[in-house]
């Protein structure tokens, strides 16, 4: 754990220092766009922090390769350098976009790119689902459903983004969770705690923590697409990596073993899907909106869950916040249930099921509130947000 610990303040430390070396740089040289229609900031703001994440997360890396303890996922290099090498080309891209506003295809083009480099390169696919032991025997259908897996989980991450520190403490907290998962997992599975899967989550709990240092409102620097996809990537990533500890037996009820190891082999696709509910809530009605219009997926418009909750009344900071909660509550019910199962706790999934209708019922009163305060309470309208990170 000490080796964890350390790698999330490395990162930390470094996310925060180049964070600010990017804003000031963006600053010295004007390096922001102005402000578009669907932005809820109303000062430009520069959007090249995922640069700073960037850099610290490969910097950790490769710190990790004459680390003793991580060796387990270096003897056979060539996952690492396909995440670091799909890692770049999103960050290229991303930036690019946040300079100058790509076409979606080519954004779209380069995500499937990255995803290749992923599934084909590095080796690391979908090979089998946790639903009555389904195997994919095909190496081509797992080579497709792992690079869509990878381009709806950078898209949902990415289409949030548009609220100071919003992101960032979304997959904060995302990635908490799963690293207590992925870590009590290896425990269990391996004979060292030592696992690339959880090496990430802790990467980017450092990247997400230090980043906040400049993102919180009022934000003077936003990770922009380059950040979030990059997120996106390395968080589909890690739950591609993690798929390939559970033992197949796992995947079969029939073997006749515990509920604790089923429950556990559904957690890997269970988990991520929760902790980014929300994004790939957004994502779906945001597809499903203008495609209905007829326009392009992927164009940009002003009517993301983030933005429904400033026009329910909440301010930037209190929307943010329900995002948190929401998040933290979704993904430690299904967690708690995992842990239950595992020891035996009295009720088993009861407890998360419970901890879970209770938090939902809890984040339904603080996102409905603002509706049910009478409008006379105010003497003068509120005042305009002042910033928000830009979104997708």
């Amino acid at each position: 754990m000490r080796q964890y610990l350390f790698t999330i303040l490395l990162t930390a430390a470094l996310t925060t220092a180049l964070a600010w070396a990017v804003w000031r740089l963006s600053m010295r040289y004007k390096l922001y766009p102005g402000i578009r229609e669907r932005d809820v900031h109303k000062t430009p703001t520069p959007r090249l922090g995922g640069i700073a994440i960037f850099l610290a997360i490969v910097t950790v890396v490769l710190v990790s390769a004459s680390n003793p303890f991580f060796q387990i996922f270096w003897v056979d290099s060539r996952a690492v350098w396909a995440i670091l090498a799909a890692s770049l080309l999103i960050v290229v891209v991303g930036v690019a976009d946040d300079l100058w506003d790509l076409d979606w295809t080519i954004k779209l083009g380069a995500q499937f790119l990255a995803a290749g480099v992923i599934a084909v390169g590095g080796g690391l696919q979908i090979y089998a689902v946790p639903i009555g032991g389904m195997t994919i025997f095909s190496s081509w259908v797992s080579i497709v459903l792992t690079m869509f897996s990878i381009v709806v989980v950078m898209n949902a991450v990415n289409f949030i983004d548009g609220l100071d520190g919003l992101v960032a403490g979304v997959c904060l907290i995302a990635n908490g969770v799963f690293f207590v998962y992925t870590y009590i997992l290896t425990r269990d599975t391996q004979t060292t705690n030592s696992s690339l899967a959880t090496f990430l989550a802790a990467a980017m709990i450092g990247a997400c923590a230090g980043f906040l240092v400049l993102n919180w409102k009022p934000a003077k620097l936003f990770m922009g697409d380059s950040g979030a996809l990059l997120l996106g990537l390395l968080m589909a990533t890690s739950t591609i990596v993690v798929t390939s500890q559970i033992p197949p037996s796992a995947l079969d009820p029939q073997d006749g073993i515990g509920r604790s190891q089923l429950f556990g082999a559904f957690l890997p696709t269970l988990l991520p899907l929760v902790v980014v509910l929300l994004p790939l809530a957004d994502f779906g009605l945001a597809v499903l909106r203008r495609t209905r219009a007829g326009r392009s997926p992927f164009s940009p418009d002003r009517k993301h869950l983030h933005h429904r909750m400033l026009d329910l009344g909440h301010s930037d900071r209190d929307a943010v916040l329900i995002f948190y909660a929401w998040t933290a509550v979704i993904s430690l019910a299904v967690l708690l249930m995992y842990l239950a199962s595992r020891e035996n706790w009295p009720g088993e999934y009861w407890i998360g099921v419970v901890f879970g209708v209770l938090g939902v019922a809890a984040c339904l009163v603080l996102t409905l509130l603002p509706t049910r305060r009478p409008i006379a309470d105010s003497a003068e309208p509120p005042a305009a947000p002042t910033h928000a990170a830009q979104e997708a």
